[in-house]
């Protein structure tokens, strides 16, 4: 699982990146500490690489408790909140909990090709960790 403050960014986009990469061969999702709305900006930058998330509809951990459990080996945290979300998560559930600081692009100002690279910057670095934590190869659509 990829966690984040809002999973409206960075864990929507990690978990498409490992679905298109490993397909379906290993389960993931993602969820925030809150719920917030997935970002135009987020459904841009995948798209330019084959990646359609534009039906993702931001979720929480106790959205995704209620609806398939907390059944999950490894929970990626890319924020400080959903790290320490993760952390209390462990008193109740035996996950592995990893935390990969991301920036949030969603702060940074400037023409819409500016803000689109600071999106592709944050994709690009999830792939590259994605990768490297998890291997280069996969079963998926890449």
């Amino acid at each position: 699982m990829f966690a984040c403050g809002m999973n409206a960014v960075r864990s929507p986009m990690a978990a498409g990146l490992f679905g298109q990469l490993f397909g379906k061969s290993i389960y993931v999702k993602s969820a925030g500490v809150q719920k917030g709305e997935l970002d135009p900006f987020v459904v841009a930058v995948m798209e330019e690489i084959g990646i359609d998330i534009s039906r993702h509809k931001p979720i929480d951990f106790e959205d995704l408790d209620e609806l398939e459990g907390l059944n999950f080996d490894l929970i990626v945290t890319l924020s400080p909140p959903a790290h320490h979300k993760a952390l209390d998560l462990t008193r109740t559930i035996a996950a592995d909990v990893e935390y990969w600081p991301t920036v949030d692009p969603t702060g940074i100002d400037g023409s819409r090709e500016q803000k689109l690279d600071a999106y592709r910057d944050v994709r690009d670095t999830l792939m590259k960790q994605i990768r490297k934590r998890f291997g280069k190869s996969g079963a998926g659509n890449e």
